[in-house]
């Protein structure tokens, strides 16, 4: 039984209890009450009305991503083609992965309109974010990840928890190597399998702007940029530091807590990562932008430093792999709320449908 949030849960009070018992599981957390972050919330903006000022978007963040990721990312891919494999590798895990990596957050923070204040702004320029990824990725997340968010463990809803056929197999330090190495792919394309999206306006953008950037990039250099594109997903989806983050964030880690389904982590890596080891406050408030999710959490202390820490993203792939306590059936799962649970055609079509707002 996991611990949502109900509306008797006092966060300021919690206090983290870890599992009496170690031991593998044959099926998921499920839990009988609201998924933790809308009641935690209410209780901070109650608390700490002053909250409301750091949400809103940052400006900053566009010259970030242009600059800092896209351009460097396109002159890599041209930069690399007559390396050495040694060299080619070492460049393409070192600076592609991690710059990969933080397209996919850049993408995951324009999700939430955080780059700009106009909604379609954030939606085009996404786009743009999403051309040296190589693959057209940006809709598509969006509306699986708002659903996420809004379904938080949600049964046939919330597409971000591993089937169960990952948590029948992926068992045992072999099977659960394999898969961190290709986490990239189960987390791009569970989805689709799960609950497909209806083709929209926004889809097709997107596909036709990422072939045309993909089609100039071959006539003026050739397939070898474009395979640098691709290898860099596999890298940043695989055994990369930063890929922690995949794992760390809603896996139930019983050896720090029973039941805590999100988890924060402070370190060094959220440099490099828009900040998205600030997990437990982004689910909070995912109005407010990266660079003002530290101030959050130094404004509520008390409704986070009460709550387990993933210390480290090396760390936690290690644990996956290495604890047999650990695997894909770590995670918090729930009936719908009531209110959809009682509209029963608007629950079976979020079960088979994905929404694209």
């Amino acid at each position: 039984m996991g611990k949502g949030g109900s509306s008797s849960t006092q966060w300021a009070a919690h206090a983290t209890k870890p599992a009496e018992v170690l031991a593998p599981r044959d099926d998921f957390f499920w839990d009988a009450s609201d998924e933790p972050h809308a009641s935690r919330r209410r209780q901070i903006l109650a608390a700490h009305p002053e909250v409301n000022k750091l949400m809103g978007h940052e400006w900053r963040s566009k010259y970030i991503a242009l600059f800092l990721l896209v351009v460097p990312q396109v002159w890599l891919s041209w930069a690399t083609q007559d390396l050495a494999w040694p060299a080619y590798l070492f460049v393409a895990y070192v600076f592609g992965a991690t710059i990969t990596q933080a397209l996919f957050l850049a993408i995951h923070e324009l999700s939430h309109n955080l780059f700009f204040k106009r909604p379609q702004a954030n939606r085009y320029f996404a786009m743009v974010v999403n051309w040296p990824i190589g693959i057209p990725y940006c809709v598509p997340f969006r509306g699986y990840h708002l659903e996420h968010h809004k379904y938080q463990g949600v049964d046939g809803v919330d597409t971000d928890i591993p089937s169960r056929l990952e948590g029948k197999y992926i068992r045992g330090p072999v099977s659960k190597t394999l898969w961190a190495c290709c986490q990239i792919l189960t987390y791009a394309l569970r989805p689709m399998f799960i609950k497909a999206q209806d083709l929209t306006r926004a889809h097709v953008l997107n596909w036709a702007s990422q072939i045309a950037f993909d089609a100039l990039v071959f006539y003026v250099w050739g397939w070898r940029p474009l395979f640098y594109f691709v290898t860099c997903i596999f890298l940043a989806g695989g055994l990369h530091p930063c890929a922690g983050h995949f794992i760390s964030e809603h896996y139930v880690f019983p050896h720090l807590d029973a039941v805590q389904e999100t988890y924060s982590y402070y370190g060094p890596l959220n440099w490099l990562t828009w900040n998205v080891g600030y997990h437990n406050e982004h689910h909070d408030f995912c109005n407010i932008p990266w660079s003002r999710l530290p101030a959050l959490k130094a404004l509520a202390p008390e409704f986070y430093d009460n709550l387990a820490v993933c210390d480290s993203w090396v760390g936690v792939i290690w644990d996956y792999i290495v604890r047999d306590e650990i695997g894909p059936y770590n995670r918090v799962k729930r009936d719908a709320p009531k209110a959809l649970r009682e509209d029963a055609a608007a629950l079976q079509l979020l079960k088979t449908r994905a929404k694209v707002e």
